[in-house]
């Protein structure tokens, strides 16, 4: 399998690594409008390859033509939030630089799976599937799997469990109005609060973890700079995904045309995941009020989709 990363900044540079570890990918690409860096990396990345518990994958630094034939592409690229700035006021110029990277990776891999990482990620995932000839279901955006990550994490702690015995997700967009889909969630198949009175442990506060899943991102920014350990692991479990075919499901954020009641939007739902991208979406039975969520959420990131059609044209 060969995987491109568009971007050599802290995410993409962790998710090579996690690429390397997976031992599965014949040749890794890595491109960045900075060459140089680009090149370093894949130097220091190549010294690994003599190493006996790594395999000899082809490593290449270079531009857009090197991803010719690529299976997967990566794209982390775009300008980087910065402190007190929203998902949100990044997405007239993220928009137009993944625009820009996907037509020209388009050039020469018309046939790739594309992930989008570049926030704000659902947009950036919109206007690429817009803007080029890539369908639907190949193009994916990490949206909340992360979030969902989040949520696992704590909720194990408050439970002392590990948390990937945590069964649920965070849906909707990846930001703000994202919410969790208390309904589907549970533990060896006992609602959280059951599970909780069972084992004499306090009940969850919804509000408090919901809150907790949303800032927690925003603290690991405001203590190191940037986030990456969390985002690139949560990339690297789509590619591992679609490389090994899984027919995994997984809260990411894919088109919807018609799932849920949703045209034209990019959420995450849970979606089964293989090697053909999105193989469809899930319809899981939510509840009134988290369906509403998952509309006001569609609803909010309509608003952002028209903003920044209507700053392009001006």
């Amino acid at each position: 399998m060969k995987i491109a990363v568009i971007g050599a900044g802290n995410v993409g540079v962790s998710i090579c690594d996690y690429i390397l570890l997976m031992g599965s990918c014949s040749e890794l690409v890595l491109v960045d409008i900075d060459r140089e860096r680009a090149q370093g990396e894949i130097m220091d990345f190549s010294h690994t390859t003599a190493l006996t518990f790594a395999r000899n994958t082809r490593l290449v630094s270079g531009d857009y033509s090197d991803c010719r034939d690529a299976d997967i592409v990566i794209i982390t690229a775009g300008a980087q939030i910065k402190r007190d700035q929203t998902r949100d006021e990044l997405a007239s110029i993220n928009a137009e630089i993944t625009i820009d990277i996907a037509r020209e990776v388009e050039r020469y891999a018309p046939d790739a799976l594309l992930i989008l990482v570049t926030n704000p990620v659902d947009i950036t995932a919109y206007f690429v599937i817009a803007n080029t000839g890539y369908p639907r279901h190949r193009v994916i955006s990490s949206g909340c799997i992360i979030d969902t990550a989040r949520f696992m994490k704590i909720v194990g702690d408050h439970l002392g469990i590990d948390p990937k015995n945590v069964f649920g997700y965070v849906l909707g967009e990846h930001g703000k109005t994202a919410f969790i889909a208390w309904s589907l969630s549970n533990i060896a198949g006992v609602p959280l609060d059951a599970y909780c009175a069972r084992h004499d442990l306090p009940i969850l506060d919804r509000d408090r973890v919901l809150e907790d899943v949303k800032q927690v991102g925003l603290e690991i920014f405001r203590r190191k700079g940037n986030t990456d350990h969390g985002i690139a692991a949560s990339v690297f479990r789509i590619v591992q995904a679609v490389s090994v075919n899984e027919h995994s499901i997984l809260p990411v954020g894919v088109m919807l045309q018609g799932e849920y009641g949703l045209d034209d939007v990019v959420l995450s739902v849970p979606a089964v995941i293989d090697r053909t991208g999105v193989a469809r979406v899930i319809d899981c039975p939510l509840e009134d009020e988290e369906r509403k969520r998952l509309h006001d959420s569609a609803a909010f990131l309509r608003g952002v989709i028209d903003t920044v059609r209507h700053e392009s044209k001006n």
